[in-house]
């Protein structure tokens, strides 16, 4: 596996671990991440999980022709839309990563893509789990082609093939937001129960299956936070000024039918 490619140097805020929230309040969040690295100039990363668990789609994905609303809406399930891009993602045995920053610190959009993953799959080496990169295929997938974990459109991190992390992106001005699934127990068979059609958890793989349950969520995001933090820059720990009350005025948004159903 290549070694991490390093941002440059940013000032990098970490913000502390907080109890599980709903998607909603999530996405919110993270959208709040991107605007204040934007704005500021400088780095915001945390790690958290959703209670209760939480179907996502990517912010252009045809949802409501893919996933059946009437099945998702019986089941009592959570549905959120993302602010950013990519496919369908059942986050309840994952735990999610979200990083936003200048453009300019990994120098592309593509770059920070695999840079990240690299720095991920680099933490999961750690914990003694051989992962890498998923090769560009000859033909991508569509949005409308299934789920995230249904299959790898290049980059991201896997095993043996199997998918362990599936990560999306969104660009604002100057700015990008990535965040993404650390797969622990889940194997995403939930969205492949509430797709309209034939469909599958595809390479979906959990690192429970990996390690027999050996690596649980702590030491995964023990590891994590470990390797993000050796990116260079000067870290501060807790949530810079004003970024919570931003938050809080995007809620109302992802909350909302006519966003999380609006295609």
């Amino acid at each position: 596996m290549a070694e991490p490619t390093a941002p440059t140097t940013l000032v990098w805020y970490f913000l502390p671990p907080e109890a599980p929230a709903p998607g909603w309040r999530q996405m919110a969040a993270d959208e709040a991440m991107l605007a204040y690295a934007g704005r500021h100039g400088v780095g915001v990363v945390r790690l958290y999980r959703w209670a209760p668990p939480c179907l996502s789609f990517g912010r252009h994905e045809p949802a409501a022709r893919r996933y059946d609303r009437a099945v998702i809406e019986a089941r009592g399930l959570d549905v959120v839309r993302r602010p950013t891009g990519g496919r369908a993602v059942w986050h309840d045995g994952e735990l999610t990563y979200a990083v936003a920053a200048p453009c300019a610190a990994f120098g592309s959009l593509s770059h920070a893509y695999r840079d990240i993953h690299r720095t991920l799959a680099g933490a999961l080496a750690t914990l003694g789990i051989p992962a890498s990169l998923a090769p560009t295929p000859a033909r991508m997938p569509g949005l409308a082609s299934g789920a995230c974990f249904a299959s790898p459109v290049g980059g991201e991190v896997v095993v043996d093939g199997g998918k362990v992390i599936g990560s999306a992106q969104v660009r604002e001005g100057s700015a990008f937001l990535q965040h993404g699934s650390i797969l622990v127990e889940d194997d995403q068979a939930v969205v492949a129960a509430v797709t309209s059609g034939p469909s599958s958890p595809g390479v979906a793989t959990p690192l429970a299956r990996l390690t027999g349950g050996r690596v649980g969520y702590a030491a995964v995001a023990d590891a994590v936070t470990a390797a993000i933090r050796s990116w260079p820059g000067t870290w501060h720990d807790g949530k810079p000024p004003g970024l919570a009350e931003e938050a809080a005025e995007a809620e109302a948004r992802f909350q909302g039918s006519e966003w999380t159903w609006r295609r």
